[in-house]
């Protein structure tokens, strides 16, 4: 792989949509995909690795800030209803069509949400790190919730969305992070975490995403679905998809040894290379 990425010199671009301005980016070319962010993350958040390794498998990828976050006005909140609407306001105003849409950890609430109530939209449906609807058999570690409302040093960066007690996935983390600051102008904003940390809670909930009609639609859909996570996930176990995997008919589902909450961090260029073997095959 190159020194410098090419998501990493992807402009800033924006459109106007209902009152505010979306920031977003676009690389490579062919099957429309759009990538919506996790808790506390802007644009800049993506490993570069990845979103170049999904260019490279032949996919129009689109990544954006939520309204009032990053680069995107508007007002800022992670009520996941919000974050779906921003998705489906971007898919309009870009004309984008049959999408496969990718969401990482809140992100992927707020991709289910699009999908109950825009299916038409979708060829695929790609899940990272996230939760599904419903009764949950294991919650978060109390961990998360003291991490994700402090600054975060490289040390919370691994503990957040890597495996600390492997050797070889910190060392991916190091790799991770380098990528991720190769971006040097137009960076975005990053998120508040005073802000963000009052929109928490205290700690753990059971259910995470309290939707039963959200949990019914993946039980009808046709529409392909992946789940990609980590075995150790402190933020949303990969248990709670394991135990609904006899109930969600085209459910794939991939999880990686010796890796936490950011599976396609440490595994960039084989995460984009099973996304796209999902959606080709």
């Amino acid at each position: 792989m190159p020194s410098i990425h090419a998501a990493s010199q992807a402009p800033n671009q924006f459109v106007d949509v209902a009152g505010r301005r979306l920031a977003y980016r676009v690389l490579g070319d062919g099957i429309p995909m759009v990538l919506c962010l996790r808790f506390r993350g802007v644009m800049d958040d993506w490993d570069p690795a990845f979103l170049d390794g999904l260019a490279e498998q032949g996919f129009r990828v689109h990544l954006f800030d939520y309204s009032g976050l990053g680069h995107s006005s508007g007002q800022p909140t992670y009520d996941p209803a919000s974050l779906a609407r921003d998705t489906l306001d971007l898919i309009g105003a870009l004309e984008l069509d049959k999408v496969v849409l990718c969401g990482w950890s809140i992100g992927g609430v707020a991709a289910q949400l699009v999908h109950l109530q825009a299916p038409q939209l979708l060829s695929h449906l790609v899940l990272i790190g996230t939760t599904p609807p419903g009764r949950l058999v294991k919650t978060a570690e109390p961990l998360f919730y003291e991490l994700a409302a402090r600054e975060n040093d490289f040390e919370d960066f691994v503990h957040l969305f890597f495996e600390p007690a492997s050797d070889a996935s910190r060392d991916a983390a190091a790799r991770s992070a380098a990528r991720i600051a190769e971006r040097t102008e137009g960076r975005c904003t990053p998120v508040p975490h005073a802000w963000a940390a009052a929109l928490l809670g205290e700690g753990p909930r059971n259910p995470a995403f309290p939707l039963d009609i959200a949990l019914d639609a993946l039980k009808r859909t046709t529409i392909p679905i992946l789940h990609i996570g980590g075995d150790h996930d402190i933020i949303f176990p990969v248990e709670n998809w394991y135990a609904l995997n006899r109930s969600l008919p085209t459910l794939t589902l991939l999880t990686y040894p010796s890796a936490g909450h950011g599976p396609q961090l440490q595994h960039p260029e084989a995460s984009a290379r099973h996304i796209a073997a999902f959606v080709k095959g």
